[in-house]
């Protein structure tokens, strides 16, 4: 497990990311840190090397899992635990909304991301799968949970009459944090066309315009 800094990063500082650049957990947290101005220090963790199952990072992440930070002696792992602590413990630049009904609409955008799509085509999933009955009936696996997660019936839908320039208005939330980076594995991984859902395509453009997500994205990652 190699230890590296970020454009975003400081040395001095004592909250540390511990990431893997492909991750697209890790690169929720990235980009939430660089929405509320956080510096850190980026140790990644190269999870195709097994590094997750080191015993210097199990002591860390029991479960082998990223990202987890690291906040001033804090752990905290699980992508959603940690914008939560964020948001509690850094109240600027805030990303739940304070009206209730769009405080609501954002955290179940992100779950329905963080528990209903993700999971479901994560790496370990997807080798499983291919494992059993071929690499193509794994594509297709994760075409049709993103495709559930995007339609008219579940995300578009619920966030169509709310979406302003981001998910729940023209402020950014918790809800873009965790669908710009599904949007983006979507498109280029498993290439979905995401004129389909003009709604959460139109959000995505606007958080692919801010400096801080592009200073998230994997290929601007140290160990990219």
């Amino acid at each position: 497990m190699k230890a590296t800094e970020s454009s975003s990063c400081s040395a001095s500082t004592s909250r540390v990311l511990y990431s893997f650049w492909l991750s697209s957990c890790s690169w929720r947290v990235r980009f939430a840190l660089n929405l509320k101005g956080l510096q850190f220090e980026y140790k990644a963790v190269d999870l195709i090397k097994g590094e997750q199952f080191n015993p210097e990072f199990e002591k860390i992440n029991p479960l082998g899992y990223v990202p987890v930070l690291v906040d001033d002696g804090v752990v905290v792992s699980d992508s959603l635990a940690i914008l939560m602590y964020l948001e509690d413990k850094y109240p600027q630049n805030q990303l739940l909304p304070a009206d209730p009904c769009r405080r609501a609409l954002s955290l179940q955008a992100a779950s329905i991301v963080s528990c209903s799509m993700q999971p479901l085509h994560m790496k370990s999933v997807l080798e499983h799968i291919e494992k059993k009955v071929g690499q193509e009936e794994s594509i297709t696996w994760s075409q049709t949970v993103i495709e559930k997660g995007f339609s008219g019936k579940s995300l578009e839908k619920l966030l169509k009459d709310f979406a302003g320039r981001y998910s729940t208005g023209d402020e950014v939330s918790m809800a873009d944090v965790f669908l710009a980076p599904q949007i983006s594995i979507a498109m280029d991984r498993f290439k979905t066309d995401m004129s389909k859902y003009p709604t959460l395509r139109r959000v995505y453009e606007s958080c692919e315009a801010m400096p801080e997500f592009q200073a998230s994205i994997p290929e601007r990652q140290p160990d990219a």
